[in-house]
């Protein structure tokens, strides 16, 4: 880490940690933005936030970060938004280890950020910086859903159809049977939240569509979700080419598998639009032709671009948390902010709780009943 941070809602206890929150549907909303993170400084965060407001943002915004680079950049950018600076002295690095973070961060922008939800004095968290230190703030100040067991990172993702969400992309490495399952179930209520959609399609990503296609802790999960959880739209196994072509609206992997599709999707984008590009500049007569065909081009640029679907949504802990690409241009930082104040405004955790529980309680009634038919058989020879 390099370098004090500087409404009243109802107060709800998760595990242990009160977490004050809302309803905000059609309320005020504050968003908390850590704007050191990320590769390009204060200066992309602050711009992509004053894009968001040009384009409509109706939210308060609290800058958390160093006051002096924050005053320069923001006074002019957001003199239409309403907004606040909050000093902090210390920013958390992108090699700083998440556990320094915990013991040390509490001077941070990514640190008072995250305590702003926490404190109910905003209602979301957007940052660009460390996705590690992140998630883990996000686990310690506002706590997981209860009935969750680890978070997801999940992302959108522009298909055919329009628009998936994949998740884990990137906080489990490893994910078993059961937290399949609570990601499958998470991943239905944010699209709802996100789209409307009454009853998203469900998919588990693996290599063939077939049944027995995969290995046994896949092949658990899909049979856990279709006994356990009937009224999902689960559509059973997909594979790779099925992201993009819009198979299923929520695809369920784990965050090993689901980080090196994003990454090699996002690699296939900007190669695709390079060769494009070159194309279009290699003669005389493809420069004029590019010229009719700028609309469609711009259209293709708006649909491939990384930064116009930024935002990994952090599912299961108690609160709105985005991560926007480190990289992310003020379009980009634009993406996660609209997307942060959209789900403020679409509460949906209370949902994921209720069926996460109701589902794995009907999951332990089936394994007693499975065992219970297995002792009377074993008793009967």
């Amino acid at each position: 880490m390099h370098g004090g941070a500087g409404a009243v809602f109802c107060a709800t206890v998760e595990n242990g940690t009160e977490v004050k929150n809302a309803n905000h549907n059609g309320g005020a909303i504050t968003l908390a933005i850590d704007a050191m993170g990320g590769d390009a400084g204060p200066q992309a965060v602050v711009e992509g936030v004053a894009h968001a407001v040009a384009r409509g943002l109706q939210a308060k915004v609290l800058l958390f970060g160093d006051g002096e680079k924050l005053e320069s950049v923001a006074g002019k950018a957001l003199r239409r938004a309403a907004f606040e600076i909050r000093h902090t002295s210390n920013v958390v690095s992108m090699t700083d280890k998440p556990s320094h973070v915990i013991r040390r961060g509490r001077d941070t922008s990514m640190w008072a950020a995250m305590n702003a939800v926490k404190e109910g004095e905003a209602q979301a968290v957007v940052s660009c910086g460390n996705t590690g230190a992140l998630m883990a703030l996000a686990r310690l100040q506002l706590r997981m859903i209860e009935g969750v067991d680890r978070p997801a990172i999940t992302a959108l993702w522009p298909t055919r159809r329009g628009r998936s969400i994949v998740l884990d992309v990137g906080a489990n490495v490893e994910a078993d049977e059961k937290q399949l399952v609570q990601f499958a179930i998470m991943g239905e209520a944010f699209y709802r939240a996100l789209t409307g959609v009454e009853k998203p399609s469900v998919g588990l990503l693996n290599v063939g569509a077939e049944d027995l296609k995969g290995h046994e802790l896949i092949r658990t999960a899909a049979r856990t979700i279709r006994q356990a959880d009937p009224e999902m739209a689960f559509k059973g196994f997909i594979e790779g080419d099925d992201i993009s072509d819009g198979t299923v609206d929520v695809v369920v992997t784990d965050g090993f598998t689901g980080n090196i599709a994003l990454k090699s999707a996002e690699g296939t984008a900007r190669l695709v639009g390079g060769w494009v590009k070159e194309a279009l500049k290699g003669t005389l007569n493809a420069k004029f032709g590019s010229l009719f065909m700028a609309p469609g081009l711009r259209k293709l640029k708006d649909r491939i671009d990384p930064s116009s679907v930024n935002g990994g949504v952090f599912l299961g802990v108690n609160g709105v948390v985005v991560k926007s690409h480190g990289g992310s241009d003020a379009r980009g930082v634009a993406s996660a902010v609209n997307m942060a104040a959209n789900l403020a405004r679409r509460p949906f955790r209370d949902e994921v709780a209720q069926t996460v529980n109701s589902v794995m309680n009907r999951r332990r009634t089936l394994a007693q009943a499975e065992l219970h038919h297995a002792d009377m058989t074993a008793a009967a020879q």
